[in-house]
């Protein structure tokens, strides 16, 4: 069958230009057009193995670094801290070079068009989420699991010392429908297959009523886990469709899809407005001029309302910088639990733990908040390939494609370069499909 599709390892030169240009942008892994909004192609992932995902790697260590510094200072010897400065330096040495590789392969591939990376959005926020539904397998979604677990494991111990607990005792629930489905989708009798899919998705929907209660309790509490717990929702939201999916039940996949993409943009956007913090001018401390500017900080309000420039975000900002300098005590004083802890603060030598309005205090949130807005970054480009995984079914049944042979697609005669880990579906017509809001 002949398909309306390009497949390539290589950005196709008018896409390329179109997005040098702005006229086409990226949005997860779906390429569409600015004026239209018509989808041009996807981007997906070459390999679905889990330990072959650098940007998982990357928002181990970014999404994460909020939870690892703030909680292991939580009443923790010297001898603890320095194991945990020891984890976090392998880490990001790890990162460093799995940025390099990414960073090194888009540039190889931009190098005709002097396309930079930053048009692909690949490497400026790392996500959890592989680019494209196809390659987020049960075997990836299990191994995204489990290092949500482990994170939320390393700090349970922690947290529970400042009366925090965490109730981790569903994931075993979460993996066990997780083995259904891979189970289920191993049997070669139809029936059989259904069944036990029937079960594991129904694990998957229980996962998801357990896990929106649990953010909206962490947010409530303004905590410093509330990223994993809408991770491990989008997770489950994920697992859930891929068995529909598998079934070739392509409405009802996208019906959850919608669905999971309404309640967890809810869930984030009070995530986002809390991590912003009373006063967002904050991040655009002096100190912060290597790391966060106004561009950076425009990027995150447009994913709340598209409509907000940079113009529009500095004369929020500008009022905000003179309370900011006028009424600092006050912003310190207001910094959620999810930041910055006054139980974390070591004591002093007189046995006093520090209010808000110490400069112990105040050098320690200011030292978190560059981590702070990388979790935000991460955050977004994963809620970004959770809604384009939508965009991407509709695809599929637009173009009258089976699940399984979208699964199949790739270069009939291109040879994969070394190390390419993107391949470009790319439709001979644009596609008019409904995006999210």
């Amino acid at each position: 069958m002949s398909l309306p599709l390009q497949i390539t390892f290589a950005l196709a030169p008018h896409i390329a230009k179109g997005l040098a240009k702005g006229i086409y942008v990226l949005c997860g892994s779906v390429i569409r057009d600015t004026a239209t909004n018509n989808v041009l192609g996807f981007l997906r992932g070459t390999t679905s193995t889990p330990a072959s995902s650098p940007n998982n790697v990357l928002n181990l260590i970014i999404s994460g670094a909020n939870l690892l510094t703030s909680g292991a200072n939580i009443a923790v010897s010297a001898k603890g801290f320095s194991n945990v400065n020891q984890r976090l330096d392998k880490g990001f040495d790890d990162v460093n070079q799995q940025l390099d590789n990414i960073e090194n392969q888009i540039q190889a591939i931009g190098k005709p068009m002097q396309i930079s990376s930053q048009l692909l959005q690949i490497t400026t926020a790392a996500s959890i989420l592989n680019l494209g539904v196809s390659v987020m397998g049960f075997a990836v979604i299990s191994q995204r699991l489990n290092e949500i677990e482990n994170q939320l494991k390393q700090v349970a111990e922690l947290l529970n010392k400042i009366n925090h607990k965490i109730d981790l005792s569903f994931y075993a629930n979460f993996h066990a429908g997780i083995e259904l489905a891979i189970n289920a989708f191993t049997m070669t009798r139809i029936e059989n297959r259904r069944s036990s899919a029937l079960q594991a998705i129904s694990r998957f929907l229980e996962a998801e009523h357990i896990y929106k209660d649990y953010t909206i309790n962490e947010l409530s509490q303004k905590s410093p886990i509330i990223d994993k717990y809408i991770l491990t929702l989008s997770l489950a939201y994920i697992a859930e469709a891929r068995c529909h999916l598998e079934l070739e039940e392509h409405e009802t996949a996208l019906r959850r899809f919608q669905e999971g993409a309404k309640f967890i943009r809810l869930l984030l956007n009070k995530y986002i407005e809390l991590m912003l913090t009373s006063n967002p001018a904050a991040y655009l401390h002096p100190q912060f001029k290597d790391q966060i500017n106004l561009h950076k900080l425009t990027q995150i309000y447009q994913w709340i309302d598209p409509n907000f420039d940079e113009n529009r975000v500095f004369e929020m900002q500008r009022e905000n910088m003179f309370k900011l300098s006028q009424s600092h005590d006050e912003w310190l004083s207001s910094l959620p639990s999810a930041i910055v802890d006054r139980s974390e603060i070591e004591w002093s030598i007189f046995g006093r733990n520090p209010t808000p309005f110490t400069g112990r205090f105040e050098k320690e949130a200011y030292k978190r908040l560059p981590q702070v807005f990388e979790v935000m970054q991460s955050m977004i480009e994963t809620n970004r390939r959770f809604e384009a995984y939508q965009t991407e079914v509709q695809a599929i049944s637009q173009l009258g494609i089976s699940f399984h042979d979208w699964l199949k697609l790739t270069p009939s005669t291109e040879i994969k370069p070394d190390g390419a880990e993107l391949m470009y579906i790319i439709t001979s017509k644009p596609l008019d499909l409904q995006l999210p809001n």
